[in-house]
C-alpha cells in the first residue's frame, strides 16, 4: 500500500499538509478556514473522514486558522507541545487535545508521527516526520536554519516538504522594513532558496522521489525562480510547488496495489 500525500495549502496566508494511506491520514496543521480545507481535499478525492488527527507545528495564525472548527466538526484528536498550547487561544475541549514533546512518537493506526524541534520564532515549534507503508515522509517548513536534527531526519525522506521561503536578492531589495528582513534571515525565521538547495544536493538519500518546495513568500519568492533553480539538479526527484492559493495534486509514495480507494 502506498501513502497519499498532498499540500492542502502552503505559504503566510495558511499551511496545511496530508499525509495518508487507504485506511488513515494526518493533517499537519490548519492554517486555512475548515471549509476550504473540505473544498479543497474533495477537489482531489480525499476524504476527511479518513483523518483520524491534526498535528500542528506551532501557534502562528498561518498554521491554526481552520483547527478549532475542523477538530471540533470532526471530533479530531489535536496534537501540540504545551508551549504551542499555551500561546494559541483555541475553543477546543481539553478531551481533544494532547501534548507532544522533542522526539516523541505518536501511532495513528499504521501510522507513526515523530516530532523534533526546530529553530523558529515561537513558543515550542516542531517539525514532523511520517512514517507508514515503509516510506517515510518529512514535513520541514518554518525552520530558520538547517540543524543536525533536519539533516538527519531528511536523510531518511521519501518525500519531503521543504521550506523555500525567500530569495535572499528579492528580500534585501524587497519593501520589508529591516527588522522585518533581519527576522525572516535572522536564524529563527525561514529557510532561503539557497539554503534549502544546499541541503538538497548535499544531504538527499537515494531513495528521495518528491520534494514539495514549501512555504514560499508571496514578496520576497517566485515559483518559476524556484523551480528552475531546483530543477537541474532534480536527478530522479520529482520537484512539485506548493501553492499558496491552490492544493497540490495528491501523490502517491510507494507501491500502489489495485482496488485502493483514497
Amino acid at each position: 500500500m502506498p501513502l497519499f500525500i498532498s499540500s492542502i495549502a502552503s505559504g503566510s496566508n495558511g499551511n496545511c499538509y496530508y499525509v495518508g494511506n487507504g485506511n488513515e491520514a494526518i493533517l499537519v496543521d490548519a492554517g486555512i478556514s475548515c471549509r476550504q480545507i473540505e473544498k479543497r481535499m474533495a477537489k482531489q478525492g480525499l476524504s476527511l473522514q479518513n483523518v483520524k488527527a491534526i498535528f500542528v507545528s506551532h501557534e502562528h495564525s498561518d498554521h491554526v486558522k481552520g483547527l478549532s472548527v475542523l477538530a471540533n466538526k470532526y471530533q479530531l484528536p489535536v496534537f501540540l507541545t504545551n508551549g504551542t498550547r499555551r500561546s494559541c487561544k483555541l475553543a477546543i475541549p481539553d478531551r481533544l487535545l494532547h501534548p507532544l514533546a522533542d522526539m516523541q512518537r505518536v501511532d495513528v493506526g499504521d501510522l507513526a508521527i515523530t516530532s523534533f524541534r526546530k529553530y523558529h520564532d515561537a513558543a515550542d515549534p516542531h517539525s514532523f516526520l511520517v512514517e507508514g507503508e515503509g516510506c517515510t515522509i518529512g514535513v520541514f517548513t518554518d525552520i530558520g536554519r538547517v540543524c543536525e536534527q533536519v539533516i538527519h531526519f531528511f536523510g531518511r525522506c521519501d518525500a519531503v516538504f521543504l521550506e523555500a521561503n525567500y530569495d535572499a536578492d528579492m528580500l534585501m531589495r524587497g519593501r520589508y522594513p529591516i527588522f522585518l528582513k533581519n527576522r525572516i534571515r535572522g536564524g529563527y525565521g525561514h529557510l532561503s532558496n539557497a539554503e534549502a538547495l544546499e541541503l538538497f544536493t548535499t544531504h538527499r538519500p537515494s531513495k528521495l522521489s518528491h520534494l514539495f518546495l514549501s512555504h514560499l513568500s508571496r514578496d520576497n519568492n517566485d515559483p518559476d525562480l524556484v523551480y528552475q533553480l531546483f530543477h537541474p539538479h532534480r536527478g530522479d526527484t520529482e520537484i512539485v510547488i506548493a501553492g499558496r492559493y491552490t492544493e497540490t495534486a495528491v501523490y502517491e509514495v510507494g507501491a500502489v496495489p489495485v482496488g485502493i480507494s483514497l
